[in-house]
């Protein structure tokens, strides 16, 4: 029984994946735009005065380009099936893309789409909600089900060029 009761405790604990603050560092997460095939758009990640990251830029149409990312790679965190990730944002009223890998070497992602209402806001995303894509197309597989993953991504690519800025607060694992 105590087995049972310290399991159910740890399922319910929260983990905090990030909690952005004023001593934060830019250089934990990784711009990855579309110039890695040729496109001209251009983000960027920074740590603001408040301590929140924000992730911005400018997304080109011009040679196939459209889209940019930031990810953070950590340590394997452990998931269930009922696991979810909820986000403490403030977007620009675009919609953005969260991604995750279950392993970073993975040439896929697990992802969904959100939009942003242009205030701080909440998200919770369902980890079993999310399905798998390689460069923008639905892969035939089922949506996430593993037992861990240790990479997330946010991706603006709106098939338009514009420009972009949506600040984070925390990303924590439930």
């Amino acid at each position: 029984m105590h087995f049972l009761i310290t399991l159910l405790f740890m399922m319910t604990q929260a983990t905090t994946i990030y909690d952005f603050n004023k001593n934060s560092k830019a250089s934990d997460w990784t711009i990855v735009n579309d110039g890695v095939m040729g496109g001209l758009s251009y983000g960027n990640f920074t740590i603001n005065q408040a301590g929140n990251g924000v992730f911005s830029g400018t997304i080109s149409l011009e040679n196939n380009g459209g889209f940019s990312s930031v990810r953070y790679r950590f340590a394997p965190l452990a998931t269930t099936a009922k696991s979810k990730v909820v986000l403490r944002i403030k977007g620009d009223g675009k919609s953005y893309q969260f991604r995750i890998k279950d392993q970073s070497s993975a040439y896929y992602s697990y992802i969904t789409t959100f939009a942003t209402t242009g205030e701080w806001e909440t998200i919770t995303i369902n980890l079993n909600s999310l399905y798998p894509s390689f460069r923008g197309r639905r892969l035939e597989a089922a949506n996430y089900n593993s037992d861990s993953f240790e990479e997330i991504v946010f991706l603006v690519g709106n098939k338009k060029q514009e420009s972009f800025q949506l600040l984070l607060d925390s990303i924590v694992l439930q």
